[in-house]
């Protein structure tokens, strides 16, 4: 009977998986608000009934722990129902999209992350729960303090020695010199620092667009970026980059700024490489020869992106089932290559519906960026939708062999404290800018609505 009940859940999670991902895309086009918050109330029923399903499934799966893995179930559900009621309860004019897809992406995580090392998704749940409490303050500080743009060179000097401290005190993970360690607690400094690098660009570009200010603002980004590769984090250091010349086109509306710093950052990259190539760059090498052959070293340095592409083969397009695939054999899969583990158990169609939704993430922040009016909060909305769309595609990019691996996480969804608090800032952070702006347009609204009524009594009279 467990069986049939898997097999059966294996199908639904998939076809809840597609309606939840078309009301994401969907929910764009709604010009009515009762339409639209008909289809937002309607994902939050595809996303506890998927939940369900796979923890039923956990549950069946593992006699064993049955009892624990009901109650951390049920912990969840009780997080993210009170969370998502008080949210809205207290912010009403911020995105419910971005709620929801927020708690969707976390509990996919669990999800996994409860299959591939429970004690892991244990951990994973404390430390989001405790950075949700935490972050929700954001929209309400942001709405009360109007002047952030003003600390620009600030954001860059704090967001340095941060970056810095991993000389003093840091270690080395994965061939790279980017964490640091406290207590036991190990905490990757570039991930909370990215969000301070939109604030810095986005200050200094909301204060003037002329050469001068381009020219300090890309003195202090030269610096971020240079301090990641000397940590040897490249991926981190390429983000950094795509976010700056980004922002940069975007802040100054000039596309020769883009086309420069696009070749000027291949031209440095190149001159690095002959420079430094044996120093800080070897184990780059190792991953992009193991992208251009991982066959020819299967048991060696190409064993880790052999075995995410076997387990995404052999899930096809549904899935071998949760809890029935053996994503546990690819190295880190609860974080680096957490897709690999998704793809293989819930297969390549719920993985395609997966990217998809995170799309639909970057469309709302790009949504947010069109529609406000303060240049400040748009410059720093933009450059969040880029950072988040380049990370994740860097993640999936990188385990599917589309591009050498990176070591970059998906937010929200793979293991990883320092991740899972910076994305939710940056989450959060995009709930401010909508609160602000939804509340300013209904303002400006009210206003047009006396002007009209005035008018009209004075025709009357």
């Amino acid at each position: 009977m467990a069986n049939i009940i898997i097999n059966v859940s294996k199908y639904i999670i998939l076809i809840l998986m597609v309606l939840y991902t078309v009301s994401c895309l969907a929910v764009f086009r709604e010009e009515d608000e009762r339409a639209r918050d008909g289809r937002l109330n309607k994902q939050i029923v595809y996303v506890f009934l998927m939940h369900f399903l796979c923890y039923l499934t956990l549950a069946l799966s593992n006699p064993e722990n049955m009892k624990e893995i009901v109650l951390f179930y049920g912990v969840q559900i009780f997080v993210a129902t009170i969370y998502m009621y008080l949210y809205h309860f207290i912010y009403p004019d911020s995105s419910r999209l971005i709620t929801n897809n927020m708690s969707f992406l976390l509990l996919i995580g669990y999800t996994m992350l409860t299959r591939l090392d429970f004690d892991l998704a244990k951990k994973q749940f404390v430390i989001a729960t405790v950075s949700l409490v935490l972050v929700s303050v954001i929209p309400w500080i942001m709405d009360r303090y109007k002047n952030m743009r003003n600390y620009g060179i600030a954001y860059g000097i704090l967001g340095i020695a941060a970056l810095s401290s991993v000389f003093v005190i840091g270690v080395e993970q994965y061939g790279s010199r980017n964490w640091i360690r406290f207590f036991g607690i190990t905490i990757q400094p570039s991930e909370l620092v990215k969000i301070l690098f939109v604030f810095f660009i986005a200050s200094m570009l909301s204060k003037g667009r002329n050469l001068r200010q381009v020219a300090v603002t890309t003195l202090f980004a030269g610096v971020h970026m240079a301090v990641l590769v000397l940590e040897k984090d490249l991926g981190g250091a390429l983000i950094f980059f795509v976010i700056f010349i980004f922002m940069i086109y975007v802040g100054t509306g000039k596309i020769r700024y883009l086309i420069v710093y696009i070749a000027g950052g291949f031209a440095m990259a190149g001159l690095a490489f002959v420079l430094f190539k044996d120093r800080l760059f070897d184990h780059v090498m190792v991953r992009v020869n193991v992208w251009k052959d991982p066959w020819a070293d299967i048991s060696g340095d190409g064993y880790q992106i052999t075995q995410s592409l076997f387990a995404i083969g052999s899930g096809g397009y549904f899935g071998s089932g949760l809890t029935k695939g053996s994503p546990q054999v690819i190295p880190v899969s609860e974080s680096d290559f957490i897709f690999s583990a998704i793809s293989e158990e819930f297969g390549v169609l719920f993985a395609l519906a997966l990217i998809l939704v995170c799309f639909s993430c970057f469309i709302c922040f790009i949504s947010i960026a069109m529609k406000v009016r303060n240049r400040f909060y748009k410059t720093m909305a933009f450059g969040f939708a880029i950072c988040y769309l380049f990370q994740t595609f860097l993640s999936i990019g990188g385990v599917t062999k589309f591009i050498p691996s990176t070591g970059v996480t998906i937010p929200l969804v793979s293991y990883g404290g320092s991740s899972v608090l910076s994305s939710l800032v940056m989450f959060s952070i995009m709930q401010g800018i909508s609160t602000i702006e939804n509340k300013e347009a209904r303002k400006i609204e009210e206003e047009r609505q006396n002007i009209e009524e005035s008018a009209v009594k004075e025709k009357k009279r």
